[in-house]
């Protein structure tokens, strides 16, 4: 039930990859016979990630993931175009890749206005287009929130960028293979992808770039991905990539009907529990995301006796885990410091049933139950004897 960490790979990715580690294993920088069948896989590969997209094939470049994407995306527009300006403008719930780069960036030099969001981490194109200074070279904003769900209103936003001649970076690596895109008509300048995320291979991700976008390159070396992504091609993860990406986007709309149930169904069981809150936007929300806080109790207790019923789960980004800050995206959205720590966020997946619905449904108002009897903060109406 946490979809939106990691994904399993797809029996017809794996299949898609396994000859590319056997027997077509040449190197696609190589002239010989087995390194031209590399190149041409990845060439098939770059071209189902363009069609996902509505973009030019060549507008494409494989990176190691989706950080590498946010990162090349936000410092190779930052110091390209230093020239015509030093600030950048993003959101307060971004994903760590663009928060942590953002901040390295302002160690650099640079100017950054994080904006905030609503109640529902949601962020205003109005706000946006208040934000915007003459210097202004770069919007990032995400396409759907990780932790939780809430969609942006991208195509709102990259018009306001592309009206005031701004680069418009969306992180997009939650939303493919839930929500339908197409670069030209949302007005995204670059696209950050994770192929792990929509049941790809791990280490592979891609980053769109609109044709003239004046960039700088992020890694230095080889004349890999047209001398602008220097390494070797991990052939086989793009090939699994390509193969996702055409699978998840083909089939977004049948997917989502289920999702969209098994979704509904969980937080109408979640919301029947004494004290607990959805968060993120009521609609405009991913069709697998589910985030809710209970009060009283630790989401990290939740967590482990969920874990010890066979129960996988998360309580924001897998990616900060380890921390014990509380989320910055509830934070954000007004979540009161002393529930925040009692969040649960569930992401489903096409392998989830109705049957693992019932078993969370039947699991977390007992394991709720019982860390609230334990909590000397919980009031006596909350408790059990």
């Amino acid at each position: 039930m946490d979809n939106s960490a990691t994904t399993p790979v797809r029996k017809e990715v794996v299949e898609e990859m396994l000859p590319y580690m056997t027997e077509n294993f040449g190197n696609p920088s190589s002239i010989y016979e087995i390194g031209k069948i590399s190149k041409h896989a990845i060439d098939k590969a770059r071209k189902k990630v363009a069609n996902a997209l509505g973009a030019e094939e060549n507008e494409i470049y494989f990176t190691s993931g989706g950080t590498e994407s946010d990162n090349w995306a936000i410092k190779g527009i930052a110091f390209a175009n230093r020239s015509k300006g030093k600030h950048i403008i993003t959101s307060s719930i971004e994903h760590h890749a663009v928060l942590h780069t953002c901040a390295w960036l302002e160690g650099q030099g640079f100017e950054v206005t994080y904006l905030p969001v609503d109640k529902y981490g949601m962020v205003s194109p109005e706000e946006v287009k208040k934000a915007i200074r003459d210097d202004t070279i770069l919007i990032s904003i995400m396409l759907a929130n990780n932790e939780i769900g809430t969609i942006q209103p991208v195509e709102e936003i990259g018009k306001i960028a592309k009206e005031n001649r701004i680069y418009f970076h969306t992180d997009a690596v939650q939303a493919i293979g839930h929500i339908p895109i197409d670069v030209n008509k949302m007005n995204i300048d670059l696209l950050s992808l994770s192929g792990h995320k929509f049941e790809g291979p791990k280490g592979c991700g891609a980053l769109y770039i609109r044709k003239g976008t004046k960039i700088d390159t992020l890694l230095h070396g080889g004349a890999q991905e047209r001398k602008r992504r220097a390494g070797t091609e991990n052939v086989p993860a793009i090939v699994g990539l390509g193969k996702a990406i055409e699978l998840a986007t083909a089939e977004i709309e049948e997917s989502n009907k289920i999702l969209l149930e098994l979704k509904e169904r969980l937080i109408e069981g979640f919301l029947k529990i004494p004290k607990a809150h959805l968060n993120g936007h009521p609609i405009e929300r991913l069709a697998n995301n589910v985030n809710v806080t209970f009060e009283y109790i630790e989401g990290e207790s939740l967590l482990l006796l969920l874990n010890a019923k066979g129960i996988f789960a998360s309580t924001g980004s897998a990616c900060n885990s380890s921390s014990l800050e509380p989320s910055h995206v509830l934070t954000a959205c007004g979540v009161p410091h002393e529930i925040v720590h009692g969040s649960l966020r569930l992401s489903l997946g096409r392998m989830n049933s109705e049957k693992d619905v019932d078993r969370v449904l039947e699991a977390v108002p007992e394991i709720v139950q019982k860390l609230r009897n334990m909590s000397p903060l919980t009031p006596k109406d909350y408790r059990t004897i």
